[in-house]
């Protein structure tokens, strides 16, 4: 049984998830010399395509993206501010990763805490969350023309999972306020991500020469 209109703060932490992947998606845009339809494309797919693969998948059609002007309207600003500041932005060339990474922590938070409301288990609620945060960042890496993150030996999904499973965790706990299951599970994917790519963690890829 799918609950009722999702609570106040899951809202806000959609949203800001959607706002910081569309400027990374948008900035990446603007590096392939898209013109600003493709800017706008690539942030709103980078914004939304988590989000909509994950209600999809739940059965929440149509995707809250769909219904909610608010989620149309987020990436439609973030890619015209990115857009138009991209000289400004793009001296700061870590923010894109920076950015990246933080919304990669708040939609894990999100999806797996929907895909819990929406009635299901554990493990799927905690695989959704997951999806839910590199849905995006693959459909931009695609269209954009290069091997998504998640399949390049970056540490992205896993930390996306680990958090997701901080918030399928404490959705056990009634004790746990939400904002702190939240706090938690975001954070640690947030700090995992940007530890990998401050360190140059990878995730184990094989070795030795490739089979035919």
């Amino acid at each position: 049984m799918l609950s009722t209109e999702p609570s106040t703060p899951l809202v806000v932490l959609d949203l800001l998830g959607i706002f910081v992947f569309a400027i990374a998606g948008a900035l990446v845009a603007v590096r392939k010399n898209l013109d600003v339809f493709g800017v706008l494309v690539l942030a709103g797919i980078t914004g939304l395509g988590g989000g909509v693969l994950r209600d999809v998948l739940i059965g929440r059609t149509p995707p809250a993206a769909l219904v909610d002007w608010r989620y149309l309207a987020v990436p439609l600003v973030a890619g015209m501010v990115a857009f138009v500041y991209h000289p400004a932005l793009g001296k700061v060339e870590p923010s894109i990763n920076v950015l990246d990474a933080f919304g990669l922590g708040l939609f894990c938070v999100t999806g797996a805490q929907k895909a819990l409301d929406a009635g299901l288990g554990p493990a799927p609620a905690a695989l959704l969350g997951m999806v839910t945060g590199i849905g995006g960042g693959v459909m931009r890496d695609v269209l954009a023309g290069r091997v998504p993150a998640v399949f390049r030996g970056d540490l992205y999904a896993i930390p996306a999972l680990a958090g997701a499973i901080v918030v399928v965790v404490g959705s056990y706990l009634d004790s746990v306020p939400f904002a702190v299951v939240a706090f938690t599970g975001g954070g640690l994917c947030i700090v995992w991500r940007l530890l990998a790519i401050w360190r140059h963690w990878q995730a184990p890829v094989p070795t030795g020469p490739a089979s035919v």
